[in-house]
């Protein structure tokens, strides 16, 4: 039960940093060309966990991939050639990792509820 809590607790914090890349999708940078929002990146590690082991959340790194530019030299963030760089987030593929955080979650939900199901019914066993 443990290796699977450590797992809600790491797809729970990959879900909030997904919601936060697409929450900043369409954001611009604050001054004329400034860099915008960068798209963040999860990293987990693998973590001892009363001796089996689990998953944490090492670190988040920012996706080094190319900004997206429009050309619309009147927006206030357009550089001098008129393009307005745009985040590196591509919603599409963030809500499909939202749905894979989502699935692993439910998955360990389960394998905590199966193992709570399973030592209650070891206690019934033993009780008789």
């Amino acid at each position: 039960m443990a290796v699977a809590a450590s797992a809600l607790k790491a797809q729970q914090s990959r879900m909030r940093i997904i919601a936060e890349n697409i929450a900043n999708a369409e954001s611009t940078a604050r001054t004329a060309g400034g860099t915008p929002y960068r798209r963040q990146i999860p990293v987990f590690e693998a973590r001892n966990v009363n001796g089996a082991t689990g998953v944490a959340m090492a670190e988040v790194r920012p996706d080094q991939g190319d900004f997206r530019q429009d050309y619309d030299p009147s927006h206030p963030a357009a550089n001098a050639e008129g393009y307005v760089l745009r985040p590196n987030v591509d919603t599409l593929i963030e809500a499909m990792d939202m749905r894979e955080a989502q699935r692993a979650y439910e998955a360990n939900l389960n394998v905590i509820e199966t193992a709570r199901t399973m030592a209650s019914r070891t206690l019934d066993i033993l009780k008789r």
